[in-house]
């Protein structure tokens, strides 16, 4: 055996310790890899129900909204039907009204200074 002979063996065997001693962490990586595939699959099936659930709330949510629109709008007719009405007796009630109780108050007046002489 030569010493080219000798020194190719003691080459190939470390590069056999080498290749060794990256299978290690190499396989740990691998691992890694499984568990870390199986952690995103169980994130993957268990985020599907909850974004069922998101959107059966978020379409819930909006036909409840509908119904606050529907409700908002009648309050609104009936505020301003209250403020016609409103309008509508003060000028037709309010003003005759308002005279009759100035006669009356002029009546009384003049009673009370009449009946004090």
């Amino acid at each position: 055996m030569s010493g080219t002979e000798i020194a190719a063996l003691i080459a190939a065997g470390a590069f056999l310790l080498l290749v060794l001693l990256l299978a290690v962490p190499i396989l740990k990586l691998g691992r890694t890899l499984d568990e870390t595939t199986l952690a995103v699959r169980k994130a993957t099936d268990q985020a599907t129900p909850l974004l069922t659930n998101a959107v059966d709330t978020v379409r819930h949510v909006n036909s409840n909204l509908e119904r606050v629109d529907g409700i908002a709008a009648n309050a609104e007719n009936v505020s301003q039907n209250a403020a016609a009405l409103t309008s509508l007796v003060s000028s037709t009630i309010g003003s005759p009204l308002v005279k009759v109780a100035s006669f009356t108050y002029g009546v009384r007046k003049a009673a009370a200074k009449r009946s004090g002489r």
